[in-house]
């Protein structure tokens, strides 16, 4: 599976929609999603776990925090998943549930979680399943990763999921372009 495209809004500590084009990165073949403690690197994971699978892992049992505590109340909720795998070009659109303002009488009343995934065709993006259980159907066929084994074999996660990555790495000194040492890790998941 490769990622193309992430949009979240109204989802973490996004409350406005932000894009990641993963695309812009293709040619590295990896990157490394950096920054300060605070800044939104695990929220971002967290965004495209939801977005394929539904759920959160550090949000699993507890109280699910998904919407950001920065809207207001009528601001929408929702991440954007562009990906593709050998069997074509996908887009799952997700949104948790939340408490919106009631359109009659006053109030606040629940916003239904929602999801739809849609396929690339030559017409343009086509829907394939708009029901949480077919959606999940259909991604377990496409992706064909349970989320344990998508988290665990195609990303380096922050420490709170597990520290096993960072002690299965063999981490060497090597020259960088200017000639200082730079650390570098080489390895695998098993």
């Amino acid at each position: 599976m490769r990622l193309h495209r992430l949009e979240v809004e109204g989802f973490g500590p996004f409350r406005s929609r932000q894009t990641v084009d993963f695309d812009a990165f293709a040619d590295d073949g990896i990157f490394l999603i950096a920054g300060r403690t605070g800044a939104g690197k695990s929220s971002i994971l967290d965004a495209v776990c939801f977005g394929l699978y539904g759920g959160v892992p550090r949000y699993d049992g507890g109280e699910k925090r998904l919407r950001s505590d920065h809207c207001e109340p009528d601001d929408p909720s929702e991440v954007v998943v562009e990906f593709s795998t050998p069997t074509g070009r996908f887009r799952v659109t997700r949104s948790p549930e939340y408490l919106r303002p009631a359109k009659r009488g006053g109030g606040m009343t629940k916003q239904a979680s929602a999801v739809a995934l849609e396929v690339w065709t030559d017409a343009g993006w086509v829907g394939r399943a708009a029901r949480a259980v077919d959606v999940a159907g259909e991604l377990d066929e496409i992706l064909q990763l349970s989320r344990e084994q998508f988290l665990h074999k195609n990303l380096v996660i922050a420490s709170f999921l597990s520290s096993s990555f960072w002690n299965a790495i063999s981490w060497s000194m090597t020259p960088s372009v200017n000639g200082e040492p730079s650390l570098v890790g080489i390895g695998t998941m098993e």
